[in-house]
Formats: structure tokens, sequence, C-alpha cells
């Protein structure tokens, strides 16, 4: 059936159709979603597992290895990585990208369930959760007292309500994933025990901590038929006050009871501070709001700009200020991908004119543009695609080849007007010419955009998107060019004036001239344009390699790393110091300062772990239109600055993928693995204009070691479980999930029983603390050896190896360049047997899409041949 010659002789369908197309069009614009980068799905998961105060060489034997070796037995899995903090094992287990990630998800959860018996009982249940590649903060405010007002609120005030008012509030927004608190503090019931009173009344602080989690707690109690209804039946022994608490009678194991007052001081006041939020030197409490996938983050922010104001203008004492806009580079990308679509629309209007010379056919041929692009939108909201880079991208590079069907329409309809026919008679016979032609040039576009959309590796779920949005439009653009060019020619159009072939202009001789000569001396021709193909292709090994080049978002981080062992205080410190370094650096307007509480991340942009002894300044530079030199100039500075502050390591530059190059060494032999990682950290910095080397070789921290004496603990009938209980509750109270809570309307404030700090401070102090015995308590000292020691910080695995990652900060270098430059190195050449280099990081993925990237072009090339046999026979 020919389509051109029915939409010719019935236009209204193919209006009415183009209508609907271009309101769905519209519609689905305004509904879709503006992103940095499409949300895609990767098949991460996560295995979190908590034991507050173990040490990160416990954590390794007890739980990481046992959960490895189970999630190491499912199938599709392809690395797995574990890093151990104290406290905290972390267990990503990648599975190969054709891996369903609900079942990657339900199968590491079985895989955990089975070992769960194998690990430590007090350890917290392990999370299991999927990575999210929307999990990037959107924004970060801060909140301060009102100056001047008549009821400031304190920092623990201030803490609740981001916690509660804040987070409420928020959450309550379309789109909004979570909100995070940065910094501040939590308010706790403080039991500091006194241990004069306890040796006097030979009471333990394990004792107190446990008869108290006994007394003080509310518990159902079954079901009553009381005058024949039935009641629920709870026991209720809670109190409502860190008074009521002083008063309460702890009855012992020995049959006695004391007051609480007796034994301690108790006292409604706030837990140890573990993190800092500061902003340009000033103490503040932050919190961070997060997207959902799907979500865009224009929207969220806004939305969340609308009830942070409405909170401001509720809570007149308190300033809630935005410190940090990561939704402001998304917004200018879009704009600036929306202003090049109309530029590159309004460019292949004008070469249209200038060619056709004729407004009507002009017009024509220009209304393929909107008429092609508005419908891709409809077909984007349909696939589940939104407005980010990619498709936006992939849109202004079609902008052009859009119009093609439709000038080659145009142009065989206006030789026909000149042969004398009228509009109607040269649109219906130049259609049916030329129809078999359009479809091959189209489909031949077709052909080399969708095996992009089929491209594996990570990069592969980008291009996807990338793919499909210009075959969209292209498939659009035949439409146009089949339905509508002929029949808008037809009516609008005039006869030629001018009879007869169009005399060609000076540009068009000298081309028909040179292509006689061309087809005159057809090998020179031929031979000619091997050489120039292959001079092309020799040409490619010179061009600079990369995964995704770093942008400049008028922002960058600073990651302060103190020794194991630093206090906050100290961290604390040295962050004030960086951050003054670095507001001397031009460019630089403001820093937000999280110190100790790490920083969130996601996917592709990993966050630093919290640490009394880790440090992120986030630090916010002047818009890129208003300096004269790149984000990189502004880094290079500040590295300057940062090299001249001693007892740190300093890393410099956002956590983003094209920022960095990654080695990663592996080995079953500890002290192998970390004299190769020493040497290649030092023979890595050797390269030339290269950033700073970072090592993730796991550095000594300093530990107390409690060793009993088993034959005097065993005479005495004091267990090491009590030794361990006695010691932990003692220095830093007990485990979160098991302390007793005072119950309030709206919260449950945890009660910690311990001693005082200086108790941790002295080791004879130590030893001098309590253990409940079979004949009473004893003191520590007199059945075991206290001693100072050290172990390891932090330890980094690779599929259930040890392993050491080196960072290379790439200042505006390749990846390619310096990874070779890398590999070159004595160190690599030369390995010891049991070491070897994983293939990992952003270079391995770039191998990765240059691999997919040239399957892709063949598959193309092969397509268009396909495409032009099937059509030309």
């Amino acid at each position: 059936m020919n389509f051109s010659a029915l939409s010719i002789r019935n236009p209204i369908p193919a209006i009415m159709l183009f209508v609907l197309l271009s309101f769905a069009g519209l519609l689905a614009f305004n509904a879709n979603k503006v992103q940095d980068f499409p949300d895609i799905e990767l098949p991460f998961v996560t295995v979190s597992a908590t034991l507050e105060g173990a040490a990160p060489a416990q954590l390794e034997t007890e739980v990481a290895r046992k959960i490895e070796d189970s999630v190491a037995t499912l199938q599709g899995v392809k690395n797995i990585y574990t890093n151990v903090l104290d406290g905290v094992a972390t267990v990503t287990v990648e599975f190969i990208l054709e891996k369903n990630l609900g079942e990657a998800v339900d199968e590491v959860r079985d895989a955990v369930a089975r070992v769960r018996a194998d690990l430590p009982p007090e350890l917290r249940d392990p999370t299991v959760t999927k990575a999210v590649a929307a999990g990037r903060v959107v924004a970060t405010y801060i909140a301060t007292p009102a100056p001047g007002a008549g009821s400031a609120m304190d920092a623990q005030e201030l803490s609740w309500f981001i916690d509660n008012d804040v987070a409420k509030r928020l959450l309550s927004v379309p789109g909004m994933g979570a909100v995070k608190r940065v910094g501040g503090v939590t308010r706790e019931v403080r039991i500091e025990l006194d241990d004069a009173r306890m040796a006097a009344l030979r009471v333990s602080a394990l004792d107190v901590s446990r008869q108290l989690k006994n007394v003080q707690r509310e518990a159902a109690g079954g079901r009553g038929d009381v005058g024949g209804a039935e009641q629920s039946v709870r026991t209720i022994a809670t109190v409502q006050s860190a008074q009521e608490l002083a008063q309460l009678d702890i009855p012992l194991l020995d049959g006695r009871h004391v007051k609480l007052e007796q034994v301690a001081t108790v006292s409604d006041t706030v837990a140890e501070p573990r993190a800092i939020a500061e902003y340009d030197g000033r103490r503040v409490v932050g919190f961070e709001v997060f997207r959902t996938r799907g979500a865009g983050e224009v929207d969220v922010a806004e939305g969340a700009r609308a009830a942070v104001a409405a909170l401001q203008k509720e809570h007149p004492n308190v300033v809630l200020h935005e410190v940090v806009d990561n939704s402001a580079p998304v917004e200018e990308n879009f704009d600036a991908s929306m202003e090049m679509l109309y530029e590159g629309a309004v460019l292949a209007v004008l070469v249209v004119w200038w060619f056709l010379r004729d407004w009507r056919a002009t017009l024509v041929a220009a209304a393929a543009l909107p008429l092609s692009v508005i419908p891709a939108f409809l077909g984007m909201y349909l696939f589940g695609y939104t407005l980010n880079t990619v498709t936006l991208l992939s849109l202004a590079l079609v902008i052009g080849v859009l119009v093609d069907d439709a000038i080659v329409e145009i142009e065989n309809i206006s030789r026909h007007l000149r042969m004398g026919k009228t509009p109607m008679q040269a649109a219906l016979e130049a259609a049916d010419e030329i129809g078999m032609a359009v479809i091959a040039t189209t489909f031949a576009l077709v052909a080399v955009f969708l095996p992009t959309a089929f491209m594996g590796g990570i990069a592969g779920k980008f291009f996807k998107q990338f793919g499909w949005t210009a075959v969209l439009a292209i498939l659009a653009s035949l439409v146009v060019a089949r339905l509508l060019t002929p029949m808008m020619a037809a009516y609008l159009l005039k006869p030629a004036k001018q009879l007869g072939e169009e005399k060609d202009g000076p540009l068009m001789r000298r081309y028909m001239r040179a292509m006689q000569w061309c087809l005159r001396h057809r090998g020179i021709t031929a031979i000619a344009s091997a050489l120039f193909f292959a001079a092309s292709i020799s040409l490619v090994p010179l061009l600079p390699t990369g995964f995704v080049p770093p942008g400049d978002r008028s922002q960058t981080q600073i990651t302060v790393e103190l020794p194991p062992g630093s206090t906050l205080a100290e961290t604390h410190a040295l962050a004030e110091q960086a951050r003054v370094a670095a507001m001397g650096v031009d460019g630089v307007r403001h820093v937000f300062s999280s110190i100790g509480g790490g920083s969130s991340g996601d996917s592709f942009q990993p966050g630093a772990a919290a640490e009394a002894r880790r440090a992120v300044l986030t630090v916010n530079t002047v818009e890129r239109s208003e300096r004269d030199v790149g984000l990189s100039s502004i880094e290079r500075e500040l590295r300057a600055k940062m090299a001249q502050l001693p007892g740190a390591r300093f890393n410099v530059g956002a956590n983003d993928t094209g920022t960095k190059m990654q080695l990663v060494l592996r080995s079953e032999d500890p002290q192998a693995l970390s004299a190769t990682a020493r040497q290649a950290e030092r023979e890595l910095r050797t390269l030339n204009n290269i950033g700073n080397v970072k090592s993730s070789a796991s550095l000594v921290r300093p530990e107390i070691i409690v060793r009993p004496d088993f034959a005097r603990a065993a005479d005495l009938g004091v267990t090491a479980a009590a030794i361990g209980e006695t010691v932990r509750v003692a220095t830093a109270g007990d485990y979160d999930i098991s302390l007793a809570k005072m119950n309030l309307a709206e919260r449950q404030v945890p009660i910690r029983v311990k001693l005082p700090d200086t108790v941790r401070a002295d080791l004879d102090a130590i030893g001098r603390l309590t253990v409940p015995g079979a004949r009473g308590p004893v003191l520590l000292a007199n059945v075991a050896t206290i001693t100072m020691e050290s172990g390891p910080a932090q330890i980094d695995r690779l599929n259930r190896s040890r392993q050491v990652t080196l960072d290379v900060e790439l200042q505006g270098r390749s990846l390619g360049e310096v990874n070779n430059e890398a590999r070159a190195l004595p160190v690599f050449k030369n390995l010891p047997p049991s070491v070897q280099i994983a293939e990992l990081g952003d270079a391995e993925e770039m191998k990765t899409l240059f691999a997919s990237f040239g399957i892709a072009m063949t598959i193309g090339v092969l397509c268009i041949y396909g495409v032009l046999v099937l059509l030309f026979n």
C-alpha cells in the first residue's frame, strides 16, 4: 500500500495522527524526570554486619570469611569485595550482568541465613541490600540557632528537630528517598558508675547493666477477661526521667538491693560525639537529602526547598540554609542540552534554506524536526527513559539526521515541479519514485545506532538508552517523510515558475568535475580511499583514552585521613587547618566539613567510611562561567596547600568516575602483599604530572589486649565472656540493641551504663574493674593480663584474598596513558609469585567499553550491508 499517496489524497488522518503524537509527546516531556544519568540496576548485592567495638582482625575471622565462603557457592558470582573496619564488615557480591537482581538478593540472603548460626550471637542480624545508582546526595542543608532568638535551640534540640520534624516533612516530598543527619548529637541517659562505691558494695558494672535491663522494661503480659470483655495485659516498669531512674532500686545477685544513685551519677545528656559538621568553620547540624530510583534530582531538590521554606516559617528560632546543591549541575546540563537541540535545529533549517532557496520548501522540510523529536519523547516515556545526559545527547546527535528523509522527498518533488507538473501530481509521483530509497536511508541509520543499545558491560547499560532514543527519533522521521512531507508539499508548494533542469552553481560544478574525475580514474580513487582509511586507523593509538571524562561541577572534595588511633578532636583540629588552607585558594567560596561522619555514595561514586580519624571537606568554588581557570587547576593548588600539612593523608578530588586510576593487588600472603604495595606506591609517585597516590594498605592501630589466665579464671569461676562483657560495658557501654530504654512520647532514649572516661585512659584502672565470679566479684587484674599492642585498622579482601587498592589521581591526564606508564614500572613487571594484579576499576571498564563499541560498529556495518541487500537485491 502506498501510504504517501493515501496521505496526500486524505490529509486529515495524517494531520490528526501527528497532532495526537505531538500532544502526547509534549505531555510525556513535561511528565518525564530530569536526571543527571539514567538509573540503572547493577548486579551488586551488599551484606553489612555490625558488631560494635569488634576489631577488624576479629571480624575478618569470625564474620567476613564465613559470609564469603557461603556466597561464593552461588551461581553467577563474578567478584566478592570485602571491607572490614572497626565494628563493621561489608561484603559486596558482584554478579554477572545477566543475573536478575531480585534473584541475586534472595540468593545472597539465603546464603547469609545458612551461616547465621555460626556467626557471633551478639552480632546484629546482617542486612542484605541491592546496590543503587540513585544514591548520590541531591542537596545538603545546615541548621543553626537563629541569632537573637529568645528560645534558641542547643545541639541536642537541633539534632532532634532534624531527626523528627525535618525528616517527617521531607520524606513526604514525592521522590524523596532518605534524609540523613550529618553531625549533631544523640540524646541518652548516662549512668556513670562510681568504681569506689561499687568496690565497697562488691558490685560490678556488668551486674548493674544486666539488672537494669531486667528492671527497666515494658513487656506484653497476655490477655484478661475481666467483666466479660477481653483486655490486653502489659507490664510497665519504665521511668519517665533521669531523676526517677536515679531512685530506682536495683536487685543484686546476692539478694541485696541498692538505689542506682548510691553507686552512680545519673544524667540526662547526649551520647559521646563521634561526628562533627561545620560550615566555614562554624559548628552546625547538617542533613542530606536523597532521591529514590526513578525520581529526578531537579524535582526532588525543588520539593525539598519548598518543604524547608515551610519549616523555616513555622520555626523562626532555627535558620535552615542550603550549602550543597548537586541538582544545579543537572539542571545546567539539561538546559545546555536543550539549547544545543534548538541550535542544531536552527542550523539545520538554515542549511536547508541555503540549498533549496524556497521558504515553502524549507518550511515543509523543517517541519520534520519537531514532528520527529516530540513523538520520540513519548517513546522515551513509554520505555521508562528519563531526560538525562545520555538521552539528550542522543537527540542532539541525530537532530541533523532527522531532516534527511524530508530533504530527499522535497528535493525530488521540486524536480518534478520543474517538469511542469502540478504540486499534487509532483508529490504523488515523486514520493512513489523514491520511497524505497528513503526507507533504505532510514534503516541504514537504524542499523548504525541500534547495535549500541546491545553493548555489554556497565557502559552498555547507559548506551541502551542512547541507542533506543536515537532509533525512536529516526523512525519518527521516516513516518514524517512518508506521510506528512509529501502531503504538505502537495498543498503548500506552488507550481514552478521556471521549467527544465536548474543550472548548477559554482560549488556544484566543482563537485561534479571532481566526481567525474574519480569515475574516470577508479583505480587511483580506490587506492587513495584505502590509504586514507588505513592512515585514519593508524591514528587511533595516538588518541588519548579514558573511560569517562572528568567534569567541572564547581565542587570538589578533600578527604583527610589521620593515623589509626587518632581521636575525633585531633581529626577536627587538622580538618580545620585544611579548611583554612583551602579558603586561601582563589576560586574557593565555601567549605562544608563532615568530620568523623564519612560521606554518602552510590554504585559509581563510593562514599567515605565513617571513622573518627577521617574527615571529608566539600569545597564549593565559584561558578564555572565566573572563573578563568578550570577545576583541575584549583585542585592542583589545593593539593599543594594540603602537602604543607603534616600528619595525615590527603586526597583532593571527588570520587567521580574519570578522576582517578585504580590498581588492585591481591594475594594470600599478607606480608608479600604489604611489601609489594609499599614498593608500588613509591614507584607510582615517580610518574609525571599526576596527583596524589593513595594506598589502602592497612595501617596498624593501637589496641588494648586483655588476655585471661585460664587457670586462675577457672579457679575463681570467671569466664572469658564475663570478662569481655565487663570491659565493654565499663569502657563504652553495652551494645546498642541491648541497652535499656526510657520511653517518651515520641521516642525512646537509650540508657547507657559505663564507668567514667578516665578509666579508658589508664591500664591500671581497667585492671581494677570487677568481674562477676562464682564467689563474688573479682578484680580483672587477678584473672587477666592487660597490654598495649597493635592490629590492622582496616582489612580489604577480594575474592577471599587480602587485597590492596592503589588510587592515582589523574590530574587531567588520560586514563589509558597513565595506566600504560604504571604497568611499565618495574614493580608490576616483577611481581612476586604470590601477588597478582586484579583487573578492576576504570581501566578495566574502559577496555570493556572499547571492545563492546568495536563489536557494535562491526555489527552496524554488517546490518547496513544487510539492509542494502534486502532492499536492492
